[in-house]
This record gives structure tokens, C-alpha cells and sequence, in this order.
């Protein structure tokens, strides 16, 4: 089968490395890159690091105003599968990239596979789950992380049989890559994770950009007991020199890492204090509990299990989650899998329902060209 995949933020790479190693042995896929992240530490250095075969067409379409992003995505990305000969799409969770991709594949008559389909929030203020809604509604393969991102779709009206329950191949790479993730740490971060720390990720445009709710969320780990290891995502980065804003002290700063770094300071961390969806499920594999600053979460499973709880940006939350710290529940589920996801994926798209669809879409396409 001949596959377009695409990519354009940390998560999507992350899953990408362990995904298309198994749809290559098996199929053609061609990797498009939107660009919505273009920073070397936020997108190259994860192809490098991770071995990930550059993207056969990356789109450059860099930092722009959400949906003028998602626009240029469209725009884009037409032009590019215009030129390919391809038999599906396949998206990945709730970026911009995600749904511009999912609309252009629908308009050129495309199967369209979603990888992290069902997930809610129930916040509809929040772009990603406007494009979670939106995406796995045209989709005609919704592939889940679990049963209950599932059952949400079955509540939905999804049919059943455009439904599989796959895992999280995001767990497939990081049970692969924990092992050794520790030996490339900077020698100043392997120093501090020999004593208690937390560790702490900043991005979204609703606490960055908003200059109360980033001076709230700073001031939560003033006269913090412990060491706060900050990877200061660019976006962060110019929003702190925009606001004049001064980190705290007792914050380790430091520039954006690799996958294994990160991985080495999730699973060392005493608590992780993040608004990143894939951190989020990154401390739960690690086992390490997290405190999300969010006012709400798509990975409320998470929540349910007792290893995450919400902090939103209020100063007093999180000060009292690093002055009493979350403890490790006793018991930690299989939420997301056994470490088999990218083969579960595969075996979903070598599907009878799949083959149905590329036959279906082909002859519909054939039918309109010779209209």
C-alpha cells in the first residue's frame, strides 16, 4: 500500500520513529513534514537523534497565527499529494498539521487514517480539541490508544468497524529508548538528577501567551524546596523577554531537549509539572506522578488511574504540589498498550475494512475523472 504520513510537531516525530520502521518493511510510505515546527531543537534534532528518515516533502510553512497556519497547511500540502500516487493518508492526534492534512485527504478522495483518535478534553475553547472533533469525523479508520478513547467514539455515532484499539506508539519508543536514556544526559543535568528535582514544561499558547496566566504559573514554584529543570521551549522563551518576565529562582533553564534526555529527567523527576499531552503520558509511563497545567486534559485516563490531577495556573496548586508532593499510586494499568502499537497499527491498515477503502476511493476517484 502506498502511504502518505504526516508530521509536524515533537509527538508526531516521536511516533513516527517506531511507526514507520514497521509500515516501510511492509509498504511504501512517504513522510510529508508541514513545518509547523521548524525550530533545529524542536524537529531536527528529533530526526536525528531518533533515526527517522528525513521527510520525503516538507512544506516549511514555520510560525504563523493558528489558522492562517492551517491554511497555508491546506493550501500546501494539496499541491504536494496532487503529485503523489497514493492509497490513504494517515494523521497523527490534534495539531494543525493534523487537520489541515485530514481535509486536504478528504477533498482528494483519500482514505484518511487517524492515529490517536477519541481523545477528549470537552473543552471547547481549546484548538486542539476542535481539531480532535473535527478530524475524527471524517476519518475512516479511527485508531485509539485505548478502549475507553473507543467507547467515546461509539457514544459519538463512529461506527464500530471504523474503530481499532491500538496502543500508544509513543510507549513503543519510549520502552525501547529508557533503558539507555540516561548516558547522554549533559553532565550538569546527570549531577542534579542524583538528588531530588522536578521537572517542568511550558508551551501552549493559552498560558504562554497570555502574560497573567505565565506570571501565575511562575510564581506556583517561587521558594520551590527542590531544583525546577525548565527546557524553555522557544515560543516560552520569547514570551518571557517579551512580558519581561524573570524566571524564579532555584530554575535550571536550559535550551530544548532530545527524546532520550527527556526521557532520562521524566523517569528520574520526583513530580513532572507539564501542559504538554505527550509529557503527560510520558510521566505515566515513567511512573512518575504528574501535575498538569491545564484547567482540563484529553488523557483523563491518566487522571482516573490517580497519576495526574490539574492544576490549571493557579499559583496555590502548584505550590502545594511541590510542598506536598503527589505520591505514586500503588498500581499503574496498561493504559496505553504493551509496547506493540506500530504492529497493531500495521495489522489495522492490512485490514479487510482498509482494503475496502482503497478500493472504494479509488473507483470513485476513476469515476470522476472520467466524468
Amino acid at each position: 500500500m502506498k502511504l502518505v504520513s504526516i508530521v509536524g510537531a515533537r509527538p508526531e516525530f516521536v511516533q513516527v520513529a517506531v511507526l514507520s520502521r514497521a509500515l516501510r518493511a511492509r509498504h511504501r510510505e512517504t513522510l510529508v513534514h508541514t513545518g509547523q515546527h521548524y525550530d533545529a531543537g524542536m524537529s531536527g534534532r528529533f530526526f536525528a537523534e531518533l533515526e527517522i528518515e528525513p521527510a520525503e516533502i516538507d512544506l516549511n510553512v514555520g510560525s504563523l497565527p493558528a489558522s492562517v497556519q492551517t491554511a497555508e497547511i491546506v493550501r500546501r500540502f494539496s499541491g504536494a499529494l496532487a503529485q503523489l500516487d497514493a492509497d490513504a493518508v494517515i494523521v497523527r492526534g490534534d495539531t494543525n498539521s493534523t487537520l489541515g492534512a485530514a481535509i486536504v485527504a478528504k477533498q482528494h478522495l483519500l482514505p484518511l487514517v487517524h492515529i490517536e483518535a477519541g481523545m477528549r478534553s470537552y473543552d471547547r475553547t481549546a484548538p486542539e480539541e476542535i481539531n480532535r472533533l473535527a478530524v475524527d469525523h471524517i476519518s475512516d479508520l479511527c485508531l485509539t490508544t485505548d478502549a475507553a478513547a473507543a467507547q467515546r467514539l461509539r457514544a459519538e455515532g463512529v461506527a464500530d468497524e471504523a474503530i481499532a484499539v491500538c496502543g500508544d506508539v509513543m510507549y513503543d519508543l519510549f520502552l525501547q529508548v529508557l533503558p539507555g536514556a540516561a548516558a547522554g544526559l549533559p553532565p550538569a543535568l546527570a549531577a542534579l538528577t542524583e538528588r531530588p528535582f522536578v521537572l517542568l514544561t511550558l508551551h501552549r499558547g493559552e498560558n504562554v501567551d497570555d502574560r497573567a496566566r505565565l506570571a501565575s504559573i511562575l510564581a506556583g514554584f517561587e521558594s520551590a524546596p527542590v531544583p525546577v529543570v525548565f527546557p524553555v521551549h522557544p515560543r516560552t522563551a520569547a514570551r518571557l523577554r517579551e512580558f519581561g518576565i524573570a524566571l524564579p529562582p532555584g530554575f535550571v533553564a536550559c535550551e530544548p531537549l532530545g527524546y532520550a534526555d527527556m526521557v532520562a529527567l521524566e523517569s528520574r523527576a520526583r513530580t513532572v509539572f507539564t501542559d504538554s499531552g505527550g509529557v503527560q503520558r510520558e510521566a505515566y509511563f515513567a511512573g512518575v506522578p504528574c501535575v498538569t497545567l491545564r484547567d482540563a486534559t484529553e488523557w483523563t485516563n491518566t487522571i482516573d488511574a490517580g497519576w495526574n490531577r490539574l492544576a490549571g495556573a493557579s499559583t496555590g496548586e502548584i505550590r502545594r504540589a511541590l510542598l506536598d508532593p503527589p505520591a505514586a499510586p500503588a498500581a499503574r494499568p496498561a493504559l496505553f498498550g504493551d509496547g506493540d502499537a506500530a504492529q497493531r497499527i500495521v495489522t489495522a491498515l492490512e485490514s479487510a475494512k482498509m482494503s475496502e477503502l482503497v478500493a472504494f476511493y479509488r473507483g470513485v476517484r476513476a469515476a470522476r475523472r472520467s466524468a
